[in-house]
């Protein structure tokens, strides 16, 4: 497809695909570890590289590349690399654009286990880490280093929805000769595409709402040709790859992105704005509020404020776990981007794994509440919280 004439929704549905001989009009899916060569001189040449095709489904299946190249379209980027899930898209980012005795800046508004990850697990490896104010860019200049490679912030934040000038970190970055790295699954390409802002990398969750519903773990990196080779090499040798079966669910999941993200974004604002009238409600954490902290930026760097948010009740763990224990139509999961709505106390699931002290830090208090608005009719998502409220 000539994808200049082509707009996001259209993207969604058809980029990518390839008809086989028996005319599919949805995508097929393949099932198969290996791929028959006709004869050994072509196997040698696909193995080299001086052929195109299949090898072995670790690194090439048909039903992944369609959703790699779909992604890839929809987030602007040169390539996709699909993963096995998120967090092994944020690993192999690291595994291959770092090495011994670099540094990176990172957010601390991050999931919990990306600050692990980032903060933990490298450092074994001689890589280290510093955390810093995801809306202080003073905060992020004064933390660069000779040796520092990446950036790497969420957008909004995961509990808090906590916003950074993408642009602005973009500059800074490449002023000192590094690169920016996003990560974008609590927006998708349906909401924010960070690389047309001036991040180098994008990095997804496909769990979330790429998927939609729920189904399967799936992560991806979206980016330029150069810095994704790398990372496709990590995927190719080490194996944390996207399952063909998964990546056919999330082509799926694909198809009904942008209009699944808009009634997300719907009930969320809706949601909000009547949590702010609650007494048992201290504050709400959503880009969509006016009083929210980076309302403008916001405005400006999203075309929706998204369908996560977060609020906090007075009381503290107990009352937060009172009021989540008492809905009846919430999911009591950590997870996000579903069909069906969730709630969860970050700081003793999400976020559970960081000390007091990086909590803290993080303003993940203990009276915090995290809900991914789902997709069922407002008023019945409004009267069950309602009621729960009335417990606290």
């Amino acid at each position: 497809m000539d994808e200049v004439f082509y707009e996001l929704a259209t993207h969604a549905v058809h980029t990518g695909q390839v008809r086989t001989q028996e005319g599919e009009n949805s995508e097929a899916l393949f099932l198969t570890s290996s791929y028959v060569f006709a004869n050994a001189a072509e196997a040698a040449a696909r193995f080299s590289g001086a052929q195109a095709g299949n090898i072995y489904s670790r690194f090439t299946n048909p039903t992944v590349r369609i959703f790699e190249q779909r992604l890839a379209a929809m987030e602007g980027g040169e390539r996709c690399v699909a993963t096995g899930s998120g967090m092994a898209a944020i690993l192999c980012t690291c595994l291959g654009l770092l090495k011994t005795g670099d540094h990176l800046v990172a957010s601390r508004s991050l999931f919990g286990t990306t600050v692990v990850l980032l903060g933990q697990l490298l450092g074994k490896f001689g890589i280290s880490t510093d955390f810093v104010d995801l809306t202080d860019l003073a905060a992020w200049q004064a933390a660069m280093r000779p040796n520092t490679r990446f950036l790497f912030l969420e957008t909004p934040s995961n509990p808090l929805t906590q916003m950074a000038d993408i642009q602005a970190l973009a500059d800074l970055a490449h002023a000192h000769g590094c690169l920016l790295v996003v990560d974008n699954c609590f927006c998708t390409p349906a909401l924010q595409r960070p690389l047309q802002l001036g991040a180098d990398i994008v990095i997804h969750s496909a769990t979330k709402y790429l998927d939609g519903q729920g189904r399967c773990l799936g992560g991806a990196v979206v980016g330029g040709q150069a810095q994704l080779n790398d990372i496709f090499g990590i995927v190719r040798t080490a194996g944390p790859t996207m399952s063909p079966f998964n990546a056919w669910v999330f082509l799926k999941g694909l198809e009904t992105l942008t209009i699944r993200m808009k009634a997300h974004c719907e009930s969320a604002l809706r949601l909000a704005q009547w949590l702010e009238t609650q007494d048992a409600v201290e504050q709400v954490y959503y880009p969509g509020l006016p009083s929210h902290p980076q309302y403008e930026l916001a405005q400006r760097q999203q075309t929706a404020a998204g369908g996560l948010l977060s609020f906090r009740v007075s009381g503290g763990q107990a009352a937060a776990w009172r009021l989540i224990d008492n809905t009846r139509l919430f999911s009591i999961t950590a997870n996000l981007g579903d069909t069906k709505t969730t709630i969860t106390h970050p700081a003793t699931t999400t976020h559970g794994r960081l000390t007091p002290e990086q909590r803290t830090q993080a303003d993940i208090s203990d009276g915090l509440v995290r809900i991914s608005v789902g997709l069922e009719d407002y008023r019945d998502i409004q009267a069950d919280l309602q009621r729960a409220l009335a417990t606290v």
